[in-house]
């Protein structure tokens, strides 16, 4: 992550920051006003509680999308836009938040306003920032080649699809890049709050920040959102044959051979099994049958104490070591770690 905004001075410009968050049909307006928000309160909702200072907000925020006007969003919210892209004034930071289209679903074309918008926003200075899958509109605007990115874990494959030459850290919560490092994208969920964190802190200062994060008891996704993801999509097939197999293995992962099993099951020659399997569900066989068995491994973390030794044994793993470094690899925790966070948050969910 870009270290500037540790580093950087308070600010001593008077006049608040502009910021455009975009608004489009297909995003939710929690994440619109929730940005919204967080900007208007750097500055002014510390003063106004403690007393210091005076209580003005350092940062402008506006709505804006193409025409203007009035529209539903998300969970039928309706949303007031304060601007059309043609009468927006001069920003030096625009927000777009997620993309909520299912990951896959084509959108060439689909938003050319918006992504031409921020392409000439871009050319002019200003930091572009996305939250969760709106990183598309980036790729769309043609600004990720050769970029370091992330976006939503359930969309990273995709954004990697589709922008080849794009860098994509599915494992970090924030990542900036770009000349200028003018480009900050945010993963999945929540991260948005981070992502405004990171805004405030650079463009206001890092105290400024910390008073926003102290109001609204905010804490860093510091772990990334890797642990948060599920592996990887596995998907049903269209293909009978393969689809058979998949029903299977869901009841038989722990096998010692599950691939060759598979294989046989099929009547393929092995080598033929792995590349119809792939082409079918979009991951090698060994590489679906380790998403089955992480995936159960969370699922008993998570639900109860058992030890890391049973549950590898359980999964499919005679050397737990081996299993504990796989678990930290792809899931990005130790299992212990995993347990401690995860079988908290469900102890707690399950109390309350």
């Amino acid at each position: 992550m870009d270290k500037s905004a540790s580093s950087k001075p308070a600010r001593h410009d008077p006049r608040p920051v502009p910021v455009a968050i975009v608004a489009i049909p297909e995003t939710t307006a929690s994440v619109v006003y929730g940005m919204y928000d967080m900007f208007k309160c750097a500055g002014r909702d510390w003063s106004l509680i403690t007393g210091e200072g005076t209580a003005q907000s350092l940062m402008a925020p506006v709505v804006v999308s193409e025409h203007g006007t009035p529209m539903t969003v998300g969970n039928d919210v309706r949303i007031v836009p304060d601007h059309a892209f043609a009468d927006c004034p001069p920003v030096a930071l625009v927000c777009v938040p997620e993309l909520a289209v299912p990951p896959g679903e084509p959108i060439e074309g689909r938003f050319d306003a918006t992504v031409r918008w921020l392409a000439q926003c871009h050319r002019q200075g200003a930091i572009l920032a996305t939250a969760c899958s709106g990183a598309l509109l980036l790729g769309e605007a043609g600004l990720l080649g050769g970029q370091d990115a992330t976006t939503h874990w359930a969309y990273c494959g995709i954004l990697a699809e589709r922008y080849p030459t794009a860098r994509v850290h599915p494992q970090r919560a924030l990542v900036v890049s770009g000349e200028g490092q003018r480009l900050v994208m945010a993963g999945g969920g929540t991260t948005w709050l981070d992502l405004a964190l990171y805004l405030i802190a650079r463009l206001v200062g890092v105290e400024e920040a910390m008073q926003v994060a102290r109001m609204n008891l905010i804490d860093w996704h510091a772990i990334g959102q890797q642990p948060f993801a599920r592996l990887a999509r596995t998907r049903q097939s269209e293909d009978a044959l393969i689809a058979d197999c998949q029903v299977w293995i869901a009841d038989n992962y722990r096998c010692p051979s599950p691939v060759a099993a598979m294989a046989g099951r099929s009547g393929l020659p092995e080598r033929s099994f792995n590349r119809r399997f792939q082409a079918a569900t979009g991951l090698s066989p060994m590489e679906y049958v380790l998403t089955l068995r992480l995936e159960e491994a969370k699922q008993m973390l998570e639900a109860g104490d058992e030890p890391v030794e049973g549950i590898a044994l359980a999964v499919g793993y005679e050397d737990a070591g081996f299993f504990s470094r796989l678990f930290r690899r792809k899931v990005g925790l130790t299992p212990a770690q995993y347990r401690k966070r995860f079988g908290a948050l469900r102890r707690a969910l399950a109390a309350a």
